[in-house]
């Protein structure tokens, strides 16, 4: 494996951490906590700046690991045309990251709005009183969902990287190869998958 392609890797693979740990954290850490708050005029005011805190993190993590994703892309093109399943595993992973980009952004956008309402009476960062104003509320009840939402969908993108990983195994890779042998598939892309199976095989061996 390339130096460059072990640096897509590690950005694909710890910005997604990032993002995936972060968002879990602050839906258990961040928001519980500022709910344990006394004074119910500060809870919302704590919480929003923890968030503020943490989203250029946040943001930087996001970028390194779409960078690494598309690079990864790029450089396992001729696996992705040429392999079966890969294709479609590539498509789910993509309908999941723009799926964990959308409620990620959509969320922030209601962060903001949450931190702009200053420190009215709430029960917790996402669970308005009696008190609450109703547009405060409003936004709190859309983000005690999407709260979870992002953990779940960049959980889920853990889940598909690392089944996209076991199909870069020797195995996998040649079976399908086989499978495509007497589909017209071109000697050259041919070529390059059986060049990434034996390169990836001494890494294999060397692991046992």
């Amino acid at each position: 494996m390339s130096e460059q392609h072990t640096a897509l890797r590690s950005m694909h693979d710890l910005g997604l951490a990032a993002w995936f740990g972060g968002s879990l954290m602050g839906a258990l850490g961040v928001n519980g906590a500022a709910a344990r708050i006394d004074d119910s005029t500060q809870r919302l005011p704590v919480a929003s700046a923890g968030w503020a805190r943490w989203t250029p993190v946040n943001a930087a993590a996001i970028g390194a690991h779409l960078a690494g994703a598309v690079g990864e892309l790029v450089t396992e093109s001729p696996r992705v045309a040429c392999q079966p399943g890969v294709g479609r595993m590539s498509t789910i992973k993509t309908a999941l990251t723009v799926g964990a980009l959308a409620v990620t952004g959509y969320s922030r956008l209601l962060g903001m709005r949450l931190q702009k309402a200053g420190g009215p009476p709430v029960e917790g960062t996402t669970e308005p009183n009696h008190q609450t104003p109703a547009n405060v509320a409003s936004c709190q009840r859309q983000m005690k969902l999407l709260q979870w939402a992002v953990p779940a969908l960049t959980g889920a993108l853990v889940v598909v990287s690392s089944y996209m990983g076991e199909q870069q195994k020797t195995g996998p890779m040649f079976r399908g190869l086989l499978g495509r042998a007497g589909t017209g598939l071109g000697p050259m892309s041919i070529g390059k998958v059986v060049g990434m199976a034996a390169a990836k095989r001494p890494m294999a061996m060397a692991g046992k």
